[in-house]
């Protein structure tokens, strides 16, 4: 498989693409800003580094030729959704992983919800809302990821998985696991199809973020 990775120099988009190139044989199109420098140390054979914004639709749709899957490690508004709906089908694109926020429906709930609505508004009534309805409404095999709040642990990839319409309880999740379901998904050894699923830590059905 040859894989885009939107956004790749982010903490999670690079996760991600080691993950890949170290638990699998697929190829890569790196693409994101000055990724030609900032992810130099993983040029190589299977690794196309493609320096551009999201902004660039056009450079965005001429390296798709061939790829098979996109993950956006970035949580975009409709704004930039719209135009990257159309290029996917476009270009037939089937498979779309797209980075999101928790409360695109309401769904949080228990201790954690004052604190998260507190600090992030009211989700429902912003772009991010817009985003998933565009992804919703699409033709894509889409996984729409409701992502809490991260922190970094090293060797830590427990996630637990809530679907739409199920409450949103975990104040937060590593990115090393939320990195790694994102390759399970791109795999197929985590086996979901046109889904919004909420992403957390197991236990942590917390008021805040352990850190906060």
């Amino acid at each position: 498989m040859k894989i885009m990775i939107l956004g790749a120099a982010g903490q999670i988009g690079r996760m991600v693409s080691e993950n890949m190139l170290d638990q699998t044989d697929n190829k890569l199109v790196l693409y994101g800003r000055n990724i030609s420098k900032r992810l130099e140390n993983l040029a190589g054979p299977r690794v196309e580094l493609v320096d551009g914004t999201f902004q660039e639709i056009e450079k965005i749709k001429k390296n798709l030729a061939g790829v098979d899957a996109v993950y956006l490690s970035f949580v975009a508004g409709d704004d930039l959704m719209e135009p990257l709906i159309k290029v996917l089908e476009e270009t037939g694109v089937q498979r779309f992983i797209a980075a999101s926020v928790p409360d695109l429906y309401q769904e949080v709930a228990g201790k954690f919800q004052k604190w998260y609505r507190e600090n992030t508004g009211l989700v429902w009534q912003t772009a991010y809302k817009k985003s998933a309805d565009l992804i919703e409404a699409s033709a894509l095999d889409y996984i729409i990821l409701r992502i809490t709040w991260l922190y970094n642990q090293p060797g830590n990839t427990k996630i637990q998985i809530s679907k739409k319409g199920e409450p949103f309880t975990q104040a937060q999740v590593t990115r090393q696991a939320v990195a790694q379901f994102v390759v399970d998904l791109l795999t197929g050894k985590a086996d979901y199809h046109r889904e919004s699923l909420g992403l957390g830590e197991p236990n942590t059905e917390f008021a805040k973020p352990s850190w906060y």
